[in-house]
């Protein structure tokens, strides 16, 4: 990944959208009754509003665990070290998928002119180096005392304190103000945390521009995954704190990617990372079963159909012509 040189990515094959739903449409015409079935796809159009205040992604608990986190974000020995330590690869996964739907950047600030919203940014670990690489980001967090810890640390440095902003709210909360204002969307650690995995999703569209990346990173839901980290992590090395993690919101790619596809976020990219607790270093892997990174794209406003659209326009063409063809017959 990035300037590896080893190719440790795997493409997913895009599936076509099943159309697996049947409705009836029937109008009268010189009172006979036609009726025809249109097929309307089994999911609802992500690019509507889709949000409400009575739905949230954020879980209560969580925001309690990571409340009584939150001091510790920048100490790079403490538990927070592995995240510190991922930098070393989503950063330049993030980076260099962004270049190539750029066709120029300046020379150190590769993301200069992008609008990037860091998701679940805590204190701040990944939002400040993607804006010292010129990206304009704004991060976003349900516990205050994270933002207040992320607001003075970017606060020693001018300019992040220029390219940075930070704001105490969900996801769902900016919704409807941020419409397709960013270029990227980071979700880094914050999936395996949400209460509602497709609202989450789905706000994530909205907020994207057409054609705008959505990287995530997260964990498998497998047997290993609850062995290491469980069981290793939490309860027997104590790398980070027990209750920290759910297996049940472990998600895994597949999983992901059928979320995703449906809500218009199409999937480029999957690949492994693995992390060593002794040395505290991570490395990328064709192996998804604990930690994986996913890039997916939204597609752009000339590849979205409207399907509820399209299926009656063609369905009513026809039954339009049936129409027309019946009206001779009867004549006849």
């Amino acid at each position: 990944m990035g300037n590896s040189g080893h190719q440790l990515t795997r493409n997913l094959q895009i599936k076509p959208r099943e159309f697996n739903e049947h409705k009836t449409i029937c109008f009268r015409s010189y009172n006979m009754t036609f009726s025809c079935l249109t097929r309307m796809k089994a999911y609802r159009s992500p690019w509507q509003n889709l949000y409400s205040t009575s739905q949230t992604t954020v879980d209560s608990n969580e925001v309690k665990t990571f409340l009584a986190l939150a001091h510790k974000w920048w100490d790079e020995q403490g538990i927070f070290a592995p995240l510190h330590s991922m930098n070393d690869l989503r950063v330049p996964f993030i980076r260099d998928n962004l270049l190539k739907t750029s066709a120029s950047h300046q020379q150190g600030k590769p993301l200069s002119g992008m609008k990037i919203l860091d998701v679940g940014c805590g204190g701040g670990l990944l939002t400040e180096p993607l804006g010292r690489l010129g990206a304009s980001v704004t991060g976003i967090d349900p516990v205050a005392e994270n933002i207040k810890i992320a607001q003075h640390h970017k606060s020693f440095d001018p300019v992040l304190d220029e390219r940075i902003e930070y704001k105490v709210c969900s996801l769902e909360e900016i919704v409807n103000d941020t419409a397709e204002v960013f270029d990227a969307v980071v979700a880094s650690e914050v999936v395996e945390h949400v209460i509602d995995l497709e609202l989450f999703i789905q706000c994530c569209y909205q907020v994207l521009k057409p054609g705008g990346s959505l990287f995530i990173t997260t964990i498998n839901k497998t047997q290993l995954s609850y062995a290491l980290g469980i069981v290793f992590s939490e309860q027997i090395m104590g790398l980070v704190p027990k209750g920290t993690h759910t297996w049940e919101k472990f998600v895994s790619p597949e999983k992901l990617e059928s979320i995703l596809e449906p809500n218009g976020l199409l999937v480029h990219t999957v690949a492994g990372m693995i992390y060593n607790p002794f040395s505290g270093y991570w490395h990328w892997s064709d192996n998804t079963s604990l930690n994986y990174a996913a890039h997916a794209v939204k597609s752009s406003a000339q590849e979205r159909p409207e399907p509820a659209a399209a299926a009656l326009q063609g369905d009513a063409e026809t039954l339009h012509a049936n129409a027309s063809s019946s009206r001779v017959n009867m004549k006849s």
